[in-house]
């Protein structure tokens, strides 16, 4: 009796079930899971002054003979703010509250908003810039410093706080 050699074909499923065992059906299935994420945004108010101190001088050089108020401008600084509120204001404050020599101050090109009149600075807080809500923006600073000749010499510092309010 002669035997006959008997070949069996298996499926190859089946032989990879049998050479990697129960991952074959984990990498077969195709899963899927998903969650929440939730992007909260707070209330932005940013304030820079881009020039930390300025120096307003009053000179002889820069004083016409004959006349009582003297003064000096500066328009080297810039205001810059974000805010992302609207109805929003800018006010602007010395923590002086009797200077010995008068300070103004004035926006002058505001890119966003729109400048009030020039103030004069004091400890009482007066608006600088209107309707600056919800933007990103800049303007510069004019300082004016003015000194009557009856004042004599001296010198005031005063620290400017730069505040945003409701509108």
């Amino acid at each position: 009796m002669t035997l006959k050699k008997q070949t069996y074909r298996y499926p190859v499923w089946l032989l990879l079930a049998v050479i990697f065992g129960p991952r074959m059906e984990v990498l077969a299935q195709a899963n899927t899971t998903s969650h929440t994420v939730s992007v909260q945004v707070g209330v932005i108010t940013v304030l820079q002054v881009d020039i930390g101190t300025v120096n307003l001088s009053i000179t002889g050089a820069t004083i016409a003979a004959g006349q009582d108020q003297m003064s000096a401008t500066d328009q080297s600084s810039r205001l810059l703010w974000g805010i992302n509120s609207s109805g929003r204001k800018i006010t602007a404050a010395s923590n002086l509250a009797v200077p010995r020599y008068t300070l103004k101050l004035a926006a002058v090109n505001p890119t966003q908003g729109a400048a009030a009149s020039e103030i004069t600075l004091n400890a009482i807080p007066k608006d600088l810039l209107l309707s600056v809500g919800r933007s990103t923006g800049s303007c510069t600073l004019r300082y004016t410093g003015i000194a009557l000749a009856s004042q004599g010499t001296g010198s005031d510092s005063h620290l400017i706080t730069f505040t945003v309010l409701a509108q």
